[in-house]
């Protein structure tokens, strides 16, 4: 299915103007990193997954009032706790506590959030669920979070040097890169905090923006096989041109997938549906505004340096 024929479009004509866009989204993702680390310690907010702490889940049976909840739990001795409506009614309340010493602190905590609403609420309320990550553990959990997208980029660096050429794996990866300073940066810039599932949205979304640029690599080489002598940037956005339809098409769908996801799915999803929408978008802008410019420029840059070598053809 085409959506788009004869498409002309001179994609590598307004390099430009992507990189500009590129560059504004993200020095402000990184200036608004900056100043969380100054003042929480973190590039982004830390959900209990990584800075350990307790959230209790609680289900009321008329819409509570969350200044009593707060007061209740602050006479409970709880400090600094995190209040709001969660789910998909405004009878449900997580309450966040704030990182802990130790292991038995934490246990305490829950404790005291359990015994401060029954002494408030007596039977009004149901504890749906409470979570409790140790300090420890959540520090644990960050570094290997890190690490895994990490080498999952590296993994694929090495893939497509072996499939196409170093030169190829190396521009997916920036895109790649580039696609997850940005949604990472709109968590920062948002103040949003970054889950577990957030942390498996990301992944997700290094493989499908690696996926979508493998595809349009793909159309190069069998554009550069069949027009050898043709100008690369004309071969270039001639390829984009043609997997433009595809692209509207896989990418279209999957964003209206997740963005009835981030509407609908819940306060428990918002983290990761959040991840996806901004995500794809990226993902999709960046396989034509940033992978494969890379390779002309690349291109042009050996040519000055006297080095003739063409990019290597799809195989007959």
């Amino acid at each position: 299915m085409e959506f788009f024929h004869s498409v002309n479009v001179n994609w590598l004509g307004k390099k430009w103007y992507f990189l500009a866009f590129s560059m504004i989204f993200s020095v402000a993702g990184i200036i608004s990193m900056a100043w969380h680390y100054k003042t929480i310690g973190s590039p982004v907010p830390l959900g209990v997954d990584f800075r350990g702490g307790t959230q209790v889940e609680v289900q009321f049976q008329q819409p509570p009032d969350l200044t009593r909840v707060r007061q209740a739990i602050s006479a409970a001795g709880i400090k600094d706790a995190d209040i709001s409506l969660f789910g998909e009614t405004v009878n449900d309340v997580l309450i966040s506590l704030p990182e802990q010493l130790n292991e038995r602190a934490l246990d305490a905590g829950r404790a005291q959030v359990e015994g401060a609403l029954n002494a408030h609420y007596s039977t009004n309320f149901n504890v749906r669920s409470v979570q409790v990550v140790g300090p420890t553990v959540g520090h644990q959990l960050e570094k290997q979070a890190t690490l895994a997208t990490l080498y999952s980029m590296l993994g694929m660096l090495i893939y497509l040097w072996f499939r196409f050429q170093l030169i190829y794996g190396v521009a997916a990866v920036v895109a790649c890169f580039h696609d997850t300073l940005i949604t990472v940066g709109f968590f920062a810039l948002t103040d949003r905090e970054i889950s577990l599932t957030v942390i498996a949205a990301i992944l997700t979304l290094v493989g499908y923006s690696m996926n979508d640029t493998i595809v349009v690599f793909d159309r190069i080489r069998e554009n550069l096989r069949i027009s050898r002598r043709e100008p690369l940037p004309d071969l270039v956005n001639r390829s984009i041109n043609q997997t433009l339809s595809r692209t509207v098409l896989t990418s279209g769908l999957t964003f209206l997938t997740v963005l009835s996801l981030y509407v609908f799915g819940g306060q428990v999803l918002k983290g990761f549906s959040f991840a996806l929408v901004v995500g794809i978008l990226i993902g999709t802008y960046s396989s034509i505004a940033v992978a494969s410019p890379m390779l002309v420029a690349w291109q042009e840059w050996r040519a000055k340096k006297g080095r003739t070598t063409s990019l290597p053809a799809a195989k007959r």
